[in-house]
């Protein structure tokens, strides 16, 4: 299945895109999603294990399933003040 993959803000900046489609097998999850980047080493391997993710603009778990054509957006954390 593929996944689209949007990053923001310093994962885009460190990552050098704003989007990557990613192939993975079905049942995979965002945990596989994530394991997956972080494979492709080079400034991937900063990515956290468990990072903020939302699921088609939900906020979802690591062990939520993916469905072909979703789209995962990985959010870094923010400060503010």
């Amino acid at each position: 299945m593929e996944i689209r993959t949007l990053f923001f803000a310093s994962y885009k900046e460190l990552l050098g895109t704003g989007e990557l489609c990613v192939h993975l097998p079905d049942g995979a999850t965002v945990s596989d999603l994530v394991s997956a980047l972080r494979s492709r080493g080079g400034a991937f391997t900063v990515l956290p294990t468990a990072p903020a993710v939302a699921v088609n603009r939900t906020y979802t778990h690591p062990s939520s399933l993916l469905n072909d054509g979703d789209e995962v957006a990985l959010i870094p954390p923010v400060a503010g003040g």
